[in-house]
């Protein structure tokens, strides 16, 4: 899934929307109700909770939005963009220095 390390486990994770469903099942509650209840159960967030159901739902691909894995391919290529970047000023810069010796007049 994520190449990157979250601050919780996929299997506390992957728990703790089996817990919102669960309970969305039995008590017939809305998406954020359960991860109220189930939040105040784990000590998470329900915030952050409804965010992982809310991905989990993307991919799945039942919810329009970027799944887990193009979010991070976004974020390899935004890096590798980055790096790109600055080795590309590195060498506009060399080849100004190099350029500037050639242009100078040489004295023997």
């Amino acid at each position: 899934m994520t190449t990157h390390q979250k601050p919780y486990p996929a299997e506390f994770r992957d728990r703790a929307l089996r817990m919102m469903e669960d309970h969305r099942r039995v008590q017939e509650s809305s998406r954020w109700r359960a991860a109220e209840a189930t939040g105040e159960k784990l000590g998470v967030s329900p915030h952050t909770l409804h965010n992982w159901a809310k991905q989990s739902r993307r991919d799945a691909g039942e919810e329009p939005g970027p799944s887990s894995d193009e979010l991070d391919e976004l974020k390899r290529l935004r890096r590798e963009n980055r790096e790109l970047k600055r080795a590309n000023e590195i060498l506009k810069s060399t080849s100004a220095f190099f350029a500037a010796e050639l242009d100078r007049p040489t004295t023997r």
